[in-house]
């Protein structure tokens, strides 16, 4: 069979792909056999493929595959999340750019042009994820807003308010003032931005020239005032207490009041509150019981209750307000200032701390068993390190506002009696109608009495019911896909959504089927570039996965990923390594080549030096297969790959290829060409997860296979015995192969001439049964047992045995000797450097124990190679 010089991914990974979707290999369906089952972390449907997911797919890939061919009933449900915020900016923009203001629709016309959008743009993701590999089962692809999630998330809601965890109440909360909406801190992004820190003073009440003075970066919230705050303990304020003072500009009186959570490092040590637009300001206001003033409108602009500025935005004020606060004598100074300001992670305007009427969860209780199930490792965090930060947050958890002013998304299922406060909390309208009858005895309300809520759901709400929701789980608890499938087995994610998400769905879990959603965690790095920036449109340094797919091949890009991932650390990501990853198929495809291209003669017998290779490959690969169980079963993904990498190029390629294959223009017998065959076979099977699309390929091309064969579907190699001490004289073999050949080289000493080589050892304790492959490999003339040295030849040791190579009038001695005594004298030189370091009392003392262990190997090593030296030296001089 002719086949191509290159492997050409362009050409084989979509046709590939069709095959597996064709063959419906992806998909899965309730059985007899062990499940894995596995739910996507979903992209948000305004996504586009990056390099996290790209990271992120690539290992759920590896894991599904390598279970899909251990024989388990592998399932990996795909999905999108609906990505309230997101998805509503991009339809807005879109509406904006046609001339019309989402103000003009009402809610219905806009929820038309969201779905609309949605279903334009929403699978692009996913068709994405199609060319790195990902064998989702796209049967299965759900949308947090199809109507059996929906369904599930008002479920849930209802039953938590009917278990009086979810209320509805006036809260600080972060609110964007461009989106006009509440945030979840996880869609809030803190950023150090270069600020300035005004200093201010407030005039003592009843004094003629007295004044306090207090810092602060945000001077226009100066009209929100309600006190001046210090610390108990700090004496400089002790002759103001009990004081008052006046807000500067709108001569608003407050007290001056004492907190212990005043710094008295920071500013002056006086603090302005401003409950209603501070976070920590709001809890002193709750313990002083100081008056709110909300000083803003929900755009971000100054309402009525600022008394100034009313109507313009917030910072085109703080401008403003410094001038005035400098003309009439309140500006003390003012200071450059490193400040962290928190984003909106969508729209990207400086959120703003608000009191806000909204929905909210409490989380304590729901956190408790969410907790102990994580810290007893019933669900493990991989790495384990992350147990702590996840211990932290659990317990300081907050209530959740789960409540967003929005249109898209689940519209929280509350209904309003008549336009008052009073509700009743119902699936729909019909049921709402019964309740409110129930709840208020009149038996006149219609439904048009009654005016669902406005807001719509966190999206969070909906995706920490995933693992639940995507088999039916929260409605129909009891079906055999959600009985067969749940928990599923392993998450892959980030750190960054650890709290937001990962332990959500642990506490959704508990509480609506008391088991643990998944088994383990495995969180994965940021990704980053070689300089070790994070990756970000601005800098540039963020590749295109597609354009790299479409460059090196899926399989070159997953390998690239995943050199440079260890569980829970950065990756300092470099195109270097899918280049790396490319060449890695085409040593595979060449391996191929050769093999393919051996005539086979049924009559030959298996060479002595066939027979050592094939049983000391069948070894080594068994001692890799154990390896790589231990590697998957403790998640070192990165690890495992290089495993199998190095088992495929440095010992199958180079050194048992290297063995077996038949002399030059010879035939190789039918043993081990069916040997080497099945070695290759389970080589490809052993890498299939990690590089898909060229193992289908080769594996197809290296024997004739049936119509609907794959190797996804195939079994995974099992390892068997092997014996270590046999492994161990092998390296020893390979060490005595390598050293000759380096000799043949530094002595120029062609391949063609034949050289005989001495062991320096007895019959009895040598075993001969390796001296096949020496002569083959070295093209050896002899290979003799002598019991003294040997003059005239190059000697080298190998663990406690001598070597000696003759190579008589194949060199010229005297340059030989010139070289050695060169050799010798830089040695000898380099010795006294480290002798010199060493003696040192200063540097003894004071570097690191393994700089000082490093030297001492270099004095160890060189005095090894001087002795040596002088032998060779010796021993070509007699």
């Amino acid at each position: 069979m002719e086949l191509p010089t290159k492997y050409d991914a362009s050409q084989k990974e979509a046709k590939w792909y069709q095959y597996w979707l064709d063959n419906n290999f992806f998909h899965s369906e309730v059985d007899e056999r062990e499940v894995y089952s596995v739910v996507i972390p979903p992209p948000n449907v305004t996504g586009k493929l990056h390099m996290g997911h790209m990271l992120n797919n690539t290992i759920q890939d590896v894991l599904v595959r390598r279970a899909r061919m251990q024989n388990k009933n592998a399932c990996w449900v795909p999905g999108t999340d609906h990505a309230s915020i997101a998805t509503e900016a991009k339809v807005v923009a879109k509406l904006n750019a046609e001339g019309i203001e989402k103000s003009e629709l009402s809610r219905e016309d806009f929820l038309n042009h969201a779905w609309e959008w949605k279903e334009k743009h929403g699978g692009i993701i996913l068709e994405q994820l199609k060319k790195l590999g990902a064998s989702c089962d796209w049967e299965r692809t759900r949308f947090t807003m199809d109507k059996q999630l929906s369904d599930s998330v008002l479920h849930v809601f209802i039953d938590l308010y009917e278990k009086g965890l979810i209320y509805r109440g006036v809260r600080m909360v972060n609110w964007d003032p461009k989106a006009q909406t509440a945030l979840s801190d996880e869609e809030v992004k803190h950023k150090e931005v270069q600020s300035k820190l005004y200093y201010l003073r407030y005039k003592i009440q009843g004094t003629d020239n007295e004044y306090v003075t207090i810092a602060t970066t945000r001077p226009e919230t100066i009209l929100g005032d309600t006190a001046v705050c210090v610390n108990p303990q700090d004496e400089r304020f002790a002759h103001l207490k009990g004081k008052r003072v006046i807000v500067p500009l709108v001569n608003r009186e407050v007290p001056l009041i004492e907190d212990d959570y005043v710094d008295m490092e920071f500013g002056t040590g006086a603090l302005k509150i401003t409950p209603a637009h501070d976070e920590n300001d709001y809890q002193i206001g709750i313990r002083h019981k100081l008056q709110t003033i909300d000083i803003l409108n929900d755009d971000g602009t100054l309402s009525e209750a600022a008394q100034l500025y009313v109507g313009e935005d917030r910072f085109e004020v703080r401008k403003q307000i410094v001038k005035q606060l400098e003309a009439e004598g309140y500006l003390v100074k003012i200071e450059d200032y490193l400040n962290k300001v928190g984003f909106s992670e969508r729209t990207h305007v400086p959120i703003e701390p608000k009191l806000s009427l909204q929905w909210f969860m409490k989380m304590k209780k729901l956190a408790e068993p969410a907790l102990e199930n994580v810290m007893n490792d019933s669900v493990r965090l991989l790495p384990a390190k992350f147990k702590n930060t996840y211990r932290h947050w659990m317990e300081n958890v907050r209530d959740w506002c789960i409540s967003r002013q929005l249109w898209w998304g689940h519209r929280i299922p509350v209904y309003y009696i008549n336009g008052t406060q009073e509700f009743v909390v119902a699936k729909n309208a019909d049921s709402a109608l019964e309740k409110a009858i129930e709840k208020t005895g009149d038996k006149t309300l219609t439904i048009s009495n009654l005016k669902q809520d406005e807001d719509v759901l966190d999206t969070w709400f909906s995706s920490w019911l995933w693992p639940i929701s995507v088999f039916d789980g929260i409605c129909n608890p009891e079906n055999k896909e959600h009985q067969y499938y749940y928990p599923t087995n392993d998450l892959v994610t980030g750190p960054d959504i650890l709290f937001f998400w990962v332990a959500r769905m642990v506490m959704a879990g508990y509480e609506y089927n008391h088991e643990k959603p998944f088994s383990n965690v495995y969180l994965t790095g940021m990704v980053r570039d070689a300089q070790g920036r994070k990756m970000s449109k601005s800098l540039g340094n963020s590749p295109d996965p597609l354009k790299l797919i479409e460059k090196y091949g899926a399989d070159g890009v997953r390998v690239g990923m995943l050199l440079c991932s260890p569980a829970g650390g950065d990756l300092l990501f470099d195109e270097k390594l899918t280049e790396q990853g490319r060449n890695f198929s085409n040593k595979i495809w060449n391996v191929l080549r050769l093999v393919k291209q051996w005539e086979i003669d049924e009559n030959s017998a298996q060479p002595a030096s066939a027979q050592i290779a094939v049983k000391w490959f069948e070894m080594r690969l068994n001692q890799i297969i154990e390896q790589l169980d231990n590697q998957f079963d403790t998640y070192r993904i990165s690890k495992a790959l290089m495993t199998v990498y190095r088992l495929f190029w440095d010992e199958f390629a180079s050194w048992y290829i290297e063995i077996a294959k038949p002399a030059y223009g010879q035939a190789i017998d039918r043993k081990t060409y069916d040997a080497t065959v099945q070695f290759f076979d389970k080589l490809l099977k052993l890498l299939h997860p990690f590089i898909p699309f060229i193992t289908e390929e080769i594996w197809q091309l290296l024997e004739q296979r049936a119509a609907g064969e794959s190797i996804m579907v195939s079994m995974m190699p099992s390892g068997e015995s092997y014996s270590e001490s046999y492994l161990a004289d092998f390296e020893a073999l390979k060490e005595v192969i390598s050293t000759v050949r380096k000799i043949r080289k530094e002595k120029n000493i062609a391949f063609k001439e034949q050289l005989e080589l001495n062991i320096r050892a007895n019959e009895n304790e040598y075993d001969t049964q390796f001296d096949s492959v020496l002569i083959k490999q070295l093209n050896l003339s002899a290979i003799k047992l002598v019991s003294d040295k040997v003059s005239g030849a190059a000697n080298f040791m190998i663990g406690t045995r001598e070597y000696y190579l003759l190579i008589g009038d194949k060199i010229n001695l005297e340059e030989e000797l010139v070289k050695l005594e060169k050799e010798l004298k830089y040695t000898r030189g380099f010795l006294k450097g480290v002798d010199k370091k060493l003696s040192n009392e200063r540097f003894v003392q004071n570097a690191p124990a393994q700089v000082i262990d490093n030297e001492r190997k270099k004095k160890a090593d060189a005095e090894t190679k001087i002795a040596m030296l002088q032998e060779q030296i010796k021993l070509m001089q007699s």
